[in-house]
């Protein structure tokens, strides 16, 4: 039986101790905060309940998994989820509204060819037939298998099989998403719609590489699900699983080093001197911090070391709506108003200096779920939108103006929404700074884009310090977080030699 230290109680982080503590080692998770989840937080006021990290679930097999794997009790016996229908509904800048049906290929066909005309359903199909080929292809490197210490054959290679596009006599293929949306989808607000799904990971474009198909992908896949409650309850069943299996959490507990002994992690230094010591250290951090608590780099001799692609700063501003008056019957959980210019936001994102940033692509949640409210009189909505993670947030004016240009722009998905706003929260990257540790939101790993866009293996140069979360292999989002604990527990429990679940 092994002591193994975790830094930090993130969902990446829970996933690992959880599956340790089940393999009979002994494990104590160190938060610096007062509670677990890492981002997947809730606020709660005057009968109102929000949460304020991801709203909706892709992916829940991750997550099943995990609950197999851990215990007898079923994911679906902690916590309710139910898939949402349709699993979007997007608003673009014409006034054009087409609902998307969840997990459904014909009705996604038929949804498109009759809001925006017979033929881009069609279209969009096709894209999404060469979006799997691209997933099989790198579903198990990117996601079910610790990183290849040769990575960098998936950075060269671009698994997206384009379509051959000919242009001044030339023959080219896709290699941005941007290229993807201009050459093969051939409709503006197709395109728009591909940009939309990317650019809710904090990717650009412009400049991800044709790989990034396979987040669309996913969530046409898979689908799209909500746990009853909000995502917060998630956090909790995946605490109190840990809890169960005798995983010990120290809250309040700033790691502020990292013990070496012997040329090997050897536990952890705490705030206030103590030493917790271990055979293992787990680190649920960023990279910046991770160098800090080793006092030297841990990306060499051929480890990815993410390029500014991959590690761009890219968070989330988020209004918390307290409304008057109940949820209409039949509005969609979640809707996307598409901003009426994508350059000008794309833009603002790659350098946020400007005076007037533009109206953002915003995402409307809207759950029908009555735990979030205080009667049936009253809604509770949150608002989001994809931002620089420094651009001047702590100014007033600047919260004022773009909580503002939110609200605007969230006006097509509620109905009179500003006469019915009771109260308002407002939520910037420095929230989740103050919660994680990091204002931005990692985006998870794609193939392509010259390494790029893959971030640092779970194993480090360091015997004994593993990374988990969305800041390492292989990246962020709540399913790749659960995948990167599978996959570190995998490294500890069987050694280096570990090549993921079969």
């Amino acid at each position: 039986m092994a002591r193994i230290a975790v830094i930090g109680a993130g969902m990446g982080a829970m996933a690992a101790a959880a599956r340790l503590a089940v393999a009979g080692h002994r494990v104590a998770v160190y938060e610096r905060t007062d509670t677990y989840g890492g981002a997947v937080r809730r606020f709660e006021r005057d009968g109102f309940r929000f949460d304020t990290g991801p709203g909706l679930l892709p992916l829940p097999a991750v997550w099943r998994d995990l609950f197999i794997k851990t215990g007898k009790e079923p994911l679906e016996s902690c916590v309710e989820l139910v898939q949402i229908d349709p699993s979007s509904c997007h608003v673009f800048p014409d006034g054009t509204t087409v609902p998307l049906p969840n997990a459904s290929r014909a009705g996604v066909v038929a949804a498109l060819d009759e809001a925006l005309g017979a033929g881009t359903g069609a279209r969009w199909g096709d894209f999404l037939v060469r979006a799997r080929e691209a997933w099989d292809r790198t579903r198990r490197p990117l996601l079910e298998e610790p990183l290849w210490p040769d990575w960098e054959v998936l950075a060269e290679r671009e698994p997206y099989p384009s379509v051959p596009h000919k242009r001044l006599l030339r023959t080219r293929r896709a290699g941005t998403l941007r290229e993807i949306g201009a050459w093969e989808l051939r409709d503006e607000r197709l395109a728009d719609l591909l940009e939309t799904q990317v650019l809710a990971y904090g990717l650009d474009p412009r400049t991800a590489p044709a790989s990034a198909a396979v987040l669309p992908y996913m969530e046409h896949a898979f689908g799209t699900w909500y746990v009853r409650g909000g995502l917060r309850e998630l956090a909790r069943a995946v605490y109190e699983r840990c809890v169960r299996r005798r995983v010990e959490f120290v809250f309040g507990a700033e790691v502020t080093g990292i013990v070496e002994k012997d040329g090997r992690a050897a536990g952890v230094e705490l705030a206030d001197g103590s030493v917790a010591e271990a055979d293992h250290v787990v680190a649920d951090v960023d990279p910046a911090r991770l160098r800090a608590l080793t006092g030297h780099p841990l990306d060499a001799d051929g480890d990815v070391r993410p390029g500014p692609a991959a590690s761009a700063a890219s968070g989330r501003f988020t209004l918390l709506l307290a409304l008057v008056g109940g949820r209409e019957p039949g509005v969609a959980h979640r809707t996307v108003v598409h901003t009426p210019d994508r350059e000008r936001e794309l833009d603002f994102l790659a350098s946020p200096g400007g005076d007037e940033p533009p109206r953002p692509t915003v995402t409307v949640l809207r759950p029908d779920d009555p735990a979030l409210v205080p009667d049936d009189g009253h809604e509770a909505v949150v608002v989001s939108a994809v931002v620089p993670a420094d651009a001047g947030w702590e100014q007033e004016e600047r919260l004022r103006q773009y909580a503002g240009l939110l609200l605007e722009a969230a006006g097509p998905a509620i109905p009179g929404l500003r006469e019915r706003v009771l109260w308002h929260e407002v939520r910037t990257p420095a929230h989740t700074a103050a919660e994680t540790g990091s204002g931005s939101v990692p985006a998870p790993a794609l193939a392509a884009g010259e390494g790029r866009f893959l971030h640092p293996a779970n194993a480090t140069r360091l015997p004994g310090l593993y990374r988990v979360g969305g800041w390492s292999h292989p990246g962020g989002g709540l399913p790749h977080a659960g995948m990167s604990g599978a996959l570190v527990a995998g490294l500890i429990v069987e050694g280096p030699d570990f090549r993921g679940s079969q």
